[in-house]
């Protein structure tokens, strides 16, 4: 894994990323041998649409951006979304049965709302990936729930977790349902002047 480091002052080309998550911390840590991580301190606002994710990733990097304003700031925010109802981290387990019980047997979005800050300039996107879940049982709901913790992920589920056999089909990046879409922010990097190093 990569050599992230937590909190330190980082140098002009030093890559910092405006999250605590650890899935996007090893996501990261393939593009980057070396990046600092510093948690935004931001409060969430509410995320209605795929835009709003947008908004919540720009408050993380300014956030992060005034604390290190020679760095080069990655935020994200991912939610998932259904027929026009976001999806976001379940309040309780009873919550997260719901949310999969509403997603089983269908197709729903993955967004990131996907920001790169360095100095005054900024690039950012919004990345879907659709993904089609088979039909679930309520004992796979039970089962699902009972095994991996859920409350920290939208929608209820970790593509790269046990939900793994819930996925028939994905159409898009694979890293975005995981919580960083790694083809756009590597786009993004080089596009603010920033080189992978070996």
């Amino acid at each position: 894994m990569a050599d992230a480091h937590y909190g330190t002052e980082p140098d002009e080309e030093q890559l910092v990323l405006a999250s605590s998550s650890p899935r996007r911390v090893e996501l990261l840590g393939l593009l980057a041998p070396r990046f600092e991580v510093l948690p935004p301190g931001v409060d969430e606002g509410p995320v209605r649409s795929p835009e709003d994710l947008l908004r919540e990733a720009r408050r993380k990097a300014h956030a992060v951006r005034e604390k290190v304003p020679r760095g080069i700031v990655v935020a994200a925010d991912t939610g998932v979304f259904r027929d026009g109802r976001a999806f976001g981290k379940p309040r309780d387990r009873a919550e997260a049965a719901e949310f999969l019980r509403a997603l089983s047997g269908g197709w729903h979005s993955v967004w990131t709302g996907l920001v790169v800050a360095r100095g005054s300039e900024e690039r950012s996107e919004l990345v879907e990936t659709r993904v089609l879940f088979a039909p679930l049982s309520e004992d796979e709901i039970t089962a699902y729930i009972a095994a991996e913790d859920v409350l920290d992920k939208a929608g209820a589920y970790a593509i790269q977790g046990r939900a793994a056999p819930f996925v028939e089909r994905i159409e898009g990046d694979f890293y975005n349902v995981v919580g960083l879409p790694l083809a756009s922010l590597y786009r993004l990097l080089k596009a603010v002047g920033w080189h992978p190093r070996a």
